[in-house]
């Protein structure tokens, strides 16, 4: 192996029924790698990871390890022993190290195996993995340490099973979709975590913002094998838009060639000589590379709702308690057609009591919530729904019926599931041998044929991958009814909502306009509003007297006015930049605007940029008004 390789994989092929997930696929991976794997749900990723961590096999190629490789793995069906305690099950990722920290307390003094073992030790941070443990558990919202994994439900245990991949530091770290059941806080610490981590990793997440975070290098499993591109998931939409748009090019130069010359083919000259000859091999070559490889494209539309009422639901002043614990109180909200709320916070601070209030399942301590007659809830649970294995894809969607109803009129459930990306052929597969990518889309596809015109969605984005995360986006922007999201997925709650409800902890829940990332601006000004002022130094003139301070100057009419209004203007700026990044990952983009790829790009830097320049203006405003307030 090179020097600095950890681990690599060299021509993989691997077939599944009669899909080909790898084909001869190589990477190579170095210490100090952060690599974000991305690709479609069934493409292969979790596979891949699999093979990796000796769990399974490919049919043809070769896995190299660097010798004493200390692997770290988190898969998606991890197991813990439900006879463990949490911190049993914690400590358990760390028992090689534990192991040399045994074996080297119960060393006789003479043994000359004290000094390899003390800096291994070393190497492995042993310790302090006891307090590496404490953190990860306390960092993550684990149940208490004595709780019986039995006893928890899967949010908890997949926390537990994060925690153990953690607290080991192996020198390679493999993570698939880490941030699935954590709340926004243990997501940053994740990332802080990372950020500071010697070894390599790589992580299979649909946590953009996350990826954005961490990843210095996106690896794409696209038909069977790895395409590399330097840097976060934010420079990779862009390196991968120009690269589809120079396989266009290359396409259409191809197809242009092929028309050209087929003509003087098919009159095949009689003379064949050696010029003749190269001609003819020059058109055998081009029509025998074909196009580029596509992937089909999920059209997700969801089913017009049936129209709302002038009232839709209004929430006054609701609060909860819970054996005298108050888990929030004074939320007030009025929804309108076109509403997107985002539900943010915590896990056990109340966001799915919310949710029952909402639908009616349970009744608040405090407040009123007032449902128009024609409102229609469809509820999209944590849980989604059960399947049955044994039934095909038609089958579980079906209902008994071959149609969807589509507003006024009807669609072939066939024609429903295709938009969902199921072929003729999977259509009739039966659930147990779907990817999880594919059992998502089904649950997808089998809840939003209910229809209603009030989606309240519960972590609807956990196990969809990106181009369906994208797709599912888009349709939520353009539902005419109302939605109500709990998410913890910051990127789509930006592309997504129009407010922002947090749960703030010790029974605070704010309401803020916009996406997440101007709530947590909002925050954040405002706790910088609110801590003291520091005192001023001032000149000393002399023994008996000091100059007078300088009084602050107040905001004059105009910037007043202009702070006023400065967040309508930054939502409205935020709102360009999220659609011209949204633009990059449309279909028709590279058809469209090929041409004027490096244009584009350098608009958006501008908006980014005005942006930027907005917030640098609101905290000058900001600091003026608060300078004037101060006594």
């Amino acid at each position: 192996m090179n020097e600095g390789v950890l681990i690599s994989a060299q021509d993989l092929v691997l077939n599944i029924n009669d899909r080909s997930l790898l084909d001869r696929a190589s990477l190579a991976l170095s210490a100090g790698d952060r690599v974000g794997l991305v690709g479609r749900n069934g493409a292969g990723k979790s596979t891949f990871m699999r093979i990796l961590a000796g769990e399974a096999e490919a049919d043809v190629g070769v896995i190299t390890r660097r010798r004493d490789l200390v692997t770290g793995y988190l898969s998606q069906a991890f197991e813990l022993d439900p006879n463990l305690t949490v911190l049993e099950a914690a400590c358990d990722g760390a028992r090689h190290v534990l192991a040399l920290i045994h074996e080297f307390e119960n060393l006789p003094g003479h043994s000359g195996r004290h000094d390899h073992l003390e800096e291994r030790i070393q190497q492995l941070e042993g310790w302090t993995v006891d307090s590496r443990v404490r953190t990860a558990l306390n960092q993550l919202g684990c149940p208490p340490d004595d709780r019986k994994i039995g006893s928890l439900s899967g949010g908890e245990r997949r926390r537990v099973a994060l925690a153990r991949a953690l607290i080991a530091r192996p020198d390679f770290l493999m993570l698939d979709e880490p941030t699935n059941h954590l709340d926004t806080e243990s997501v940053e610490w994740i990332t802080e975590f990372l950020a500071g981590y010697p070894g390599g990793l790589l992580v299979v997440t649909h946590d953009r913002h996350f990826l954005d975070s961490v990843a210095t290098t996106i690896v794409e499993l696209r038909n069977g094998k790895f395409e590399r591109y330097e840097g976060n998931y934010s420079e990779y939409l862009v390196q991968r838009a120009e690269k589809l748009a120079t396989e266009e090019l290359t396409e259409h130069k191809r197809q242009m060639f092929l028309r050209r010359e087929i003509e003087w083919v098919r009159r095949r000259p009689k003379a064949q000589t050696s010029k003749s000859q190269a001609r003819l091999d020059r058109f055998a070559a081009a029509e025998s590379a074909g196009p580029p490889p596509t992937e089909a494209e999920m059209e997700l539309v969801i089913p017009p709702p049936p129209p709302l009422g002038n009232r839709v639901v209004e929430i006054e002043g609701v609060g909860m308690e819970f054996g005298g614990r108050r888990l929030f109180s004074g939320l007030s909200l009025n929804f309108a057609g076109g509403t997107r709320i985002g539900v943010t916070g915590r896990n056990g601070l109340g966001k799915t009591t919310l949710l029952r209030i909402l639908l009616g399942e349970q009744v608040p301590t405090e407040g009123e919530v007032r449902i128009g007659s024609l409102t229609r809830f469809n509820y999209v649970d944590q849980g989604r729904l059960r399947v049955n294995e044994d039934r095909t894809v038609l089958e579980e969607v079906s209902d008994g019926t071959e149609w969807v109803q589509w507003g006024e009129e009807k669609l072939s459930l066939r024609g429903y599931l295709k938009r969902f990306l199921f072929t003729d052929d999977r259509i009739t597969t039966q659930v147990r041998h779907l990817s999880g990518g594919e059992r998502s889309r089904l649950l997808l596809a089998r809840v939003l044929k209910r229809g209603g015109n009030f989606l309240v969605l519960d972590e609807p984005t956990n196990d969809l991958d990106l181009q369906t995360m994208r797709v599912l986006e888009e349709a939520l922007t353009l539902f005419p009814g109302c939605v109500l999201v709990v998410s913890h997925d910051r990127y789509f709650l930006n592309r997504v909502c129009t407010g922002i409800v947090a749960f703030e902890g010790d029974g605070r829940v704010a309401f803020s306009e916009g996406n997440y990332d101007y709530y947590l601006e909002k925050r954040r000004r405002a706790t910088a509003a609110t801590a003291p002022v520091a005192q001023r130094e001032f000149k000393v003139a002399g023994p008996a007297t000091a100059t007078k301070p300088t009084k602050a100057r107040k905001l004059s009419f105009k910037e007043q006015r202009e702070l006023e209004g400065i967040e309508a203007v930054i939502q409205t700026a935020e709102a360009d930049v999220s659609e011209r990044e949204a633009s990059f990952t449309d279909p028709e983009f590279l058809r469209k605007n090929g041409a004027r790829m490096q244009a584009l790009l350098a608009e958006l830097e501008t908006a980014k940029a005005r942006v930027a320049g907005l917030y640098a203006r609101w905290e000058e405003l900001e600091s003026i008004r608060a300078a004037a307030a101060q006594p």
